[in-house]
């Protein structure tokens, strides 16, 4: 079958040190009367700046504190807010799961979206899609949407005023863009849009990768110390754009599915892009990938704080490995990309792997 290349992005991106405070002038030209789906700190961090930009503005402000999980229920809550008072635009403000239930409502509503990351720890922000919860919080599905959102914002001082996990955790998710797009071109797999992969995607998905390395750790720094450097400003934009842009068009393989395999245990705390930087490593053994290309993404996890074993993600049953391998090559998971399908032996045996070989180089670092 023919597969068209494609690429999709948001209309427009916005970031910089105190870019919350022009909100209004550059996103007025899309309504004007708002809908703020906000996380608590989301709001406490982000609403002062928001209402400053609309000053002499006679603009309708409506802030909702949403139930912290992009759910069914959730979203249709927001969904009759937006229809009793007659919004016309949808902004999200928050980590992923407030972002991902403003893009949810403003899609059934045919609605604009702006997205403001109060922190930077998915790449959530940039692309068309939510992952979506049931109300019992496990995972339902993705929903995949015509666009990507209008514009998405991000005030650097707020992510370095952040705890700093949350950019760790960010570096984690962009760390698994470059090696699944790669694993999706080798098979002509669809990218999350549905389309062919083309060099543009992949040389995004490149730089996404190039610059966690080069800036990573110096970015971690900053943050640590509250302040916006040039290091910082390169991590959020590799974790919000390059990682967003780069998934949506680049495709997702074994470090989402594992993932998504671990959600199946129910309760476990491991932050998103943690995961999604172990199962990296996993699709790593899974593709025979050098040793030299995986010491170096296994050394950039230590360096920055990822987990590089199973402990680190609080796992520590052999049940529990076999229960994620089980689930994370269910029909439908983006594991199927990969050349050669994998099976859950398969997996199972490429997350002991990498399991021992983290653990073996955790040994090594503390000698």
């Amino acid at each position: 079958m023919l597969r068209l290349r494609m690429m999709r992005a948001p209309q427009k991106y916005v970031q910089g040190k105190d870019s919350l405070l022009q909100f209004h002038k550059e996103m007025t030209s899309l309504g004007d009367k708002w809908l703020f789906i906000c996380s608590r700190s989301g709001y406490k961090m982000a609403h002062d700046k928001i209402e400053k930009s609309f000053e002499g503005t006679s603009d309708v402000r409506q802030y909702e504190i949403f139930g912290g999980v992009s759910s069914t229920g959730e979203i249709e809550k927001m969904r009759e807010i937006v229809r009793e008072n007659h919004l016309n635009v949808v902004v999200g403000v928050g980590g992923g799961s407030a972002i991902d239930t403003a893009k949810a409502t403003a899609h059934y509503e045919k609605l604009p979206v702006v997205i403001v990351p109060t922190v930077v720890a998915t790449d959530a922000p940039c692309t068309g899609l939510s992952v979506i919860y049931n109300d019992d919080e496990t995972f339902n599905s993705y929903l995949f949407y015509p666009k990507n959102p209008e514009a998405v914002i991000v005030d650097s001082a707020i992510i370095a005023n952040a705890p700093v996990r949350f950019l760790v955790a960010g570096m984690g998710d962009a760390l698994g863009t470059y090696f699944e797009a790669r694993a999706c071109e080798r098979t002509d797999a669809p990218s999350l849009e549905s389309g062919g992969i083309t060099q543009s995607a992949m040389a995004l998905c490149r730089l996404c990768y190039d610059t966690l390395k080069e800036y990573g750790a110096s970015a971690k720094k900053a943050c640590e110390c509250h302040v916006v450097t040039p290091a910082l400003e390169a991590i959020i934009e590799a974790n919000v754009y390059l990682s967003g842009v780069g998934a949506d068009n680049g495709g997702l393989a074994v470090a989402h599915s594992f993932y998504n395999g671990l959600t199946a245990l129910g309760g476990h705390s491991a932050p998103h892009g943690n995961c999604v930087a172990f199962g990296t490593l996993v699709q790593l053994v899974l593709e025979r990938a050098s040793k030299e290309e995986f010491k170096e993404v296994q050394n950039f996890c230590m360096e920055v704080g990822l987990p590089v074993t199973l402990e680190e993600i609080g796992i520590t049953k052999d049940e529990e490995i076999r229960i994620i391998a089980e689930k994370s090559c269910v029909e439908g998971e983006s594991i199927h990309n990969m050349v050669a399908d994998v099976t859950p032996d398969q997996l199972y045996a490429a997350i002991v792997a990498a399991d021992a070989l983290g653990k073996e180089a955790l040994a090594e670092k503390e000698k």
